[in-house]
């Protein structure tokens, strides 16, 4: 069979037994079938989203698909013994997708008909058909390395699941902290791929249907009769990123463009900004999802910033930015600097969990975990590793209470990864050394000098018979990443990135490390090289001799966190467009506070 070549896929849908793999699970074992697996990688690297229709019992097919390493690439699974052809209608409603831009694969010729049943537009394959429509969707849809397409379905699966905890859904929508920026004239250049995109692919909600070329659309960009705008969503379940265009024809107000991804159905987005807008005049084209009037203005959405000076404007919440600052606890020491600005310093640190055990909560690997595990997993793990702990997976980088980013992401450069033979999950721990190579009685007494609890032998005997050693991150996945992660913080949040010394340390006991450092750091520069709004301060610059640094190459001696400091808040500054205000005597006061022994800092308080 042959897909339809006016209506790309963007979602399969997957039936599991003898379909997504072979066999059927109530009945006993079932056998992964390989070919399928990595068409579901390939693909979803390529924006085709993944999702399930089962008849199954959902903890057990959840299980099986955790065990394959393959469950974080499925979104909105329908896991139950229900009829599926009205739980696709449904399912494609809850992702605001059209039927014929689904395929349903299910080896059952009675289901594949009730689905068409319901969904007459639905494309749907006997999984016999795979063999043939595998290149057709390989070579569908777009580079997505970072997964982002799938990590905005992630992000729309929970805001349904969290809609369907509300009667009334105008509470959901006041609840959901919705917060919408316009960005106008200059600022709209750098998106001009994006705006092509949206335009001339989206169809729900775009309301005008005038398709652009890339050439008339840069000449009508800089058109002064026409006003540009672009609409960036962000709310408490995450960052929807660029999600519409305006084009209003001045003379006449009268718009010529409007448009949105339908990733933000539902949330009075279109409405809001037609308002905003003043009611412009508008000729709507075609079926559009939602209908527009001339006298509402949603209220439960605020409008954050303004970007028609800058893609880099900040939301005026308060007169001094609030910077989080996530890293290891030794760059506590930047703080008292830091507050000699015009900064509101947050702190995120490793800490001691509830078995006296340092977690690094900054690994990219377990950022992550957080992100995307389902919290029943994270939870497991959380006992069953006493390494980690209750709050390991738990952070302040989602919850949008800051205007600037300050990371250190040396932890990526040092812990090694170690892979739960069973599922696939990874978690980091330790550094320059394999915890599987050690002798578990000696290394059990180590931890036990250090007051550890958890980490005996026992433990560390079963930790090697289900961990196997990935080893310290590649510098690919590193970058991917750090990729994931500039999606993940809204877009006009900058990141200024920590990078790591490159001294040898002969006493520390890190063999390579040095290597590492150099190897990662470069990673880190080509990253920053190509990405939006993304800054490092090198401390290259000023920490260059053995005597810089304490006992490893992460730790500086203390003068060092002051011109850190003062290089990170110069760094802010020029993002902002102007210099940060500096009190001299908060700068003393932290400097002879630095010189102090903690124990008795609180006197300078």
């Amino acid at each position: 069979m042959e897909l339809a070549a006016d209506s790309p896929i963007k979602v399969i849908i997957w039936d599991l037994d003898d379909t997504f793999w072979r066999g059927t699970l109530s009945e006993g074992a079932v056998e992964a079938l390989e070919e399928n697996l990595q068409l579901v990688r390939d693909t979803a690297a390529r924006g085709i989203v993944h999702t399930i229709v089962s008849k199954n019992d959902f903890a057990p097919a959840e299980a099986k698909l955790v065990e394959l390493g393959i469950r974080d690439l499925f979104v909105f699974p329908q896991i139950s013994w229900q009829p599926k052809g009205p739980i696709i209608k449904q399912l494609l409603e809850q992702m605001q997708l059209r039927a014929p831009n689904a395929l349903f694969l299910d080896d059952n010729p009675a289901n594949r008909a009730e689905a068409h049943y319901y969904n007459p537009t639905l494309q749907v394959a006997d999984p016999a058909d795979l063999p043939q429509l595998a290149p057709q969707l390989r070579a569908s849809g777009k580079p997505d390395p970072g997964f982002s397409r799938l990590e905005q379905y992630k992000l729309l699966e929970r805001q349904q699941q969290a809609r369907t905890q509300y009667d009334d859904n105008l509470a959901f929508l006041r609840d959901a902290q919705v917060h919408i920026e316009f960005r106008e004239a200059e600022a709209v250049f750098p998106d001009l791929a994006r705006i092509e995109e949206l335009i001339n692919r989206s169809n729900q909600l775009n309301f005008t249907k005038q398709r652009v070329t890339r050439e008339a659309l840069q000449r009508s960009l800089e058109d002064p009769t026409r006003r540009w705008g672009t609409v960036r969503v962000q709310d408490r379940f995450g960052d929807y990123g660029l999600v519409g265009v305006y084009c209003v024809q001045t003379a006449e107000n009268r718009l010529e463009q409007f448009v949105f991804s339908c990733r933000i159905l539902h949330l009075g987005i279109e409405q809001f900004t037609y308002a905003h807008l003043g009611f412009p005049s508008l000729a709507v084209q075609g079926e559009v999802a939602t209908e527009l009037n001339a006298t509402e203005k949603p209220d439960w959405i605020t409008i954050a910033a303004r970007g028609s000076q800058s893609p880099a404007t900040i939301s005026p919440i308060a007169s001094h930015l609030r910077v989080l600052l996530k890293g290891g606890c030794d760059l506590g020491q930047l703080t008292p600097f830091l507050q000699a600005f015009d900064l509101t310093v947050e702190e995120e640190f490793n800490y001691n969990n509830e078995h006296q055990i340092p977690v690094h909560l900054e690994h990219t690997v377990l950022l992550r975990a957080g992100r995307e595990w389902p919290v029943a997993e994270q939870r497991r793990l959380a006992a069953a590793l006493p390494f980690l702990g209750q709050e390991a997976f738990d952070t302040k980088l989602w919850n949008g209470q800051y205007d600037v980013l300050v990371y250190s992401p040396l932890m990526d450069y040092t812990q090694e990864i170690y892979c739960e033979k069973a599922t696939g999950r990874e978690v980091p721990f330790g550094g320059y050394q394999n915890l599987l190579a050690l002798d578990p009685a000696a290394q059990a007494a180590k931890y036990a000098q250090r007051r550890f609890q958890g980490m005996d032998e026992a433990f560390l005997l079963r930790f090697q018979r289900e961990f196997e050693l990935v080893g310290q991150l590649p510098p690919a996945r590193f970058l991917e990443n750090l990729e994931w992660l500039r999606a993940q913080v809204p877009a006009q949040v900058p990141i200024f990135f920590l990078n790591g010394t490159e001294i040898e340390v002969p006493s520390s006991g890190e063999v390579g490390a040095v290597q590492r450092h150099a190897l990662l750091n470069q990673a880190l520069l080509d990253f920053v090289a190509s990405a939006a709004n993304c800054y490092v301060v090198d401390v290259r610059e000023f920490i260059r001799t053995p005597t810089d640094v304490t006992n490893n190459l992460r730790h500086y001696q203390r003068q060092h966190y002051r011109t850190l400091a003062q290089r990170l808040a110069t760094a802010i500054g020029e993002w902002r467009g102007s210099h940060l205000n500096h009190s001299a005597w908060t700068d003393l006061k932290a400097r002879a506070t630095s010189l102090v022994p903690s124990k008795l800092r609180g006197l300078f308080k």
